[in-house]
């Protein structure tokens, strides 16, 4: 029994031998060109994770970049904003130097306008230009040679008068002021007439005691007459806006415009002669 065990052991021995011969022959005489077909999915997912890897390398290579140019970008705008607040400050400081070139202008214009009259410049420090009260404040008072009752006036026109002084201001009530009368004349003419202030009005003054004979009509300009004994003669107040003929021709009266914006005043000279 036993040999005959052993000797299908041999059998099935050599055949698994011959089997594994075979397969060997087999596989050997296999083409290469078989086995890259065999190999080509293999390739290709190698293939595809080697992109990936190379995409996801330069996409992190693309933000580092993208980095740097954001914190290229914080420094310009930082740079930026230095020169536009250097700019604000130089575009100030032209502001100040054309306002106070502006205001010297009008100084000298002032003077020369009415160089016949011994006159101290200011400027408008504060204004009340409500409806009853119609007075400013100028920077120059009793020790700049100030005193009550001298006259105001301005590039352009007529302002008021010094009503009350401290050592460095002065109190001017306005023409426009409704407690302020001027005695005025009309320059083609001569005509004389009275000027006051208006409620309400901050650019207008009411004509009135209009000679009967005489001939208003708009347009005319209008001047301090001399007579009353604070205003010099010639200064210029306004012109005639309009006239308001009434039944009674001694009732009459116009509408001034003042040569004044009392609103946008800032220079006058006090006439101190």
């Amino acid at each position: 029994m036993q040999n005959s065990n052993n000797k299908k052991n041999s059998i099935i021995g050599v055949v698994i031998t011959v089997l594994i011969l075979i397969f060997l022959v087999v596989v050997s005489n296999i083409k290469i060109q078989k086995w890259s077909e065999l190999a080509k999915p293999f390739t290709s997912v190698a293939n595809g994770v080697q992109s990936g890897f190379i995409y996801l390398k330069n996409k992190i290579s693309g933000n580092d970049s993208f980095f740097v140019d954001v914190d290229n970008l914080k420094n310009e705008n930082s740079e930026l904003k230095k020169e536009n607040k250097e700019l604000q400050q130089k575009l100030r400081e032209f502001e100040i130097l054309k306002a106070e070139n502006s205001t010297l202008k009008e100084y000298m214009n002032l003077t020369e306008k009415y160089s016949e009259y011994k006159a101290l410049p200011g400027y408008v420090i504060q204004r009340d230009i409500s409806n009853y009260s119609k007075v400013i404040i100028i920077n120059v008072g009793e020790k700049d040679g100030v005193k009550v009752n001298m006259p105001v006036i301005s590039e352009k026109g007529l302002v008021g008068y010094v009503i009350s002084v401290t050592d460095n201001t002065a109190k001017v009530q306005t023409i426009i002021d409704t407690s302020s009368t001027v005695s005025s004349a009309i320059v083609s003419t001569r005509d004389s007439i009275i000027t006051r202030g208006i409620i309400g009005a901050n650019r207008e003054l009411k004509a009135t005691f209009i000679p009967t004979n005489a001939t208003v009509l708009e347009g005319e300009n209008i001047e301090t007459s001399g007579i009353g004994g604070i205003y010099p003669k010639g200064i210029h107040i306004g012109t005639i806006k309009k006239v308001v003929e009434t039944k009674n021709i001694t009732d009459r009266y116009a509408i001034i415009e003042t040569a004044v914006d009392f609103e946008k005043l800032e220079t006058v000279l006090v006439i101190t002669n």
